[in-house]
């Protein structure tokens, strides 16, 4: 399960451009916290502790406990806008949530058994089609990542989501189709010289 992290803030009177650049310019990064039907709070945070909790890796799939002026409040966080120049964060959405609230996250796909396919030991490619599953999951139950078994996979064999196992008490936000996560696919070399061949097999007919 991803940890809960915690996050320090200030609340903020005044909103706009104007005060945010100013925020900005002081190491504080504008956010604003919605959601469970109250209103918004429009905070500030610690640039550089903002970043560190960013370079965990996991933190748009954790359950983030802000502290807002004395008052801890649950979020998830939803978005983060960054400076297309300097990669900083600029604004950051987070959405207020109960303790087992179901909430709806991206969580990484990670493939295991690599070894026992053998369609990537005769030389087969992993084309990964999703590196994320959007799951529906409770808030204090949130994965870390899922698992996908690559056992037994061959070349030319694709891997669906009904043939995952996902984490107990999550279920994918996509219920419509059985939607394909990765594909052995035969390598380049060997796809580029079964071409060869059929053009030479049609030339001589």
């Amino acid at each position: 399960m991803s940890d809960q992290l915690t996050l320090s803030a200030e609340t903020r009177d005044r909103v706009g451009k104007g005060a945010s650049r100013l925020l900005r310019r002081e190491g504080r990064v504008p956010a604003v916290i919605y959601g469970n039907k109250e209103e918004p709070t429009p905070i500030h945070v610690n640039g550089r502790e903002l970043m560190r909790l960013l370079m965990t890796g996991h933190f748009m799939n954790s359950v983030v406990m802000i502290d807002a002026g004395g008052s801890v409040i649950r979020t998830l966080p939803k978005d983060v806008a960054f400076d297309p120049v300097t990669d900083q964060p600029l604004h950051v959405d987070f959405l207020r949530i109960g303790e087992h609230s179901t909430v709806t996250v991206q969580v990484p796909v990670v493939f295991t058994d690599e070894e026992e396919a053998p369609g990537l030991k005769r030389g087969g490619v992993l084309n990964v089609v999703r590196h994320e599953l959007e799951l529906v999951v409770d808030a204090a139950s949130i994965p870390d990542q899922v698992e996908v078994s690559l056992k037994g996979a061959e070349v030319g064999d694709s891997i669906h989501i009904s043939a995952v196992t996902l984490p107990q008490g999550a279920q994918s936000a996509i219920e419509d189709r059985d939607f394909t996560i990765a594909t052995i696919v035969a390598p380049s070399a060997l796809k580029s010289s079964e071409g060869e061949t059929e053009a030479a097999e049609g030339e001589g007919a």
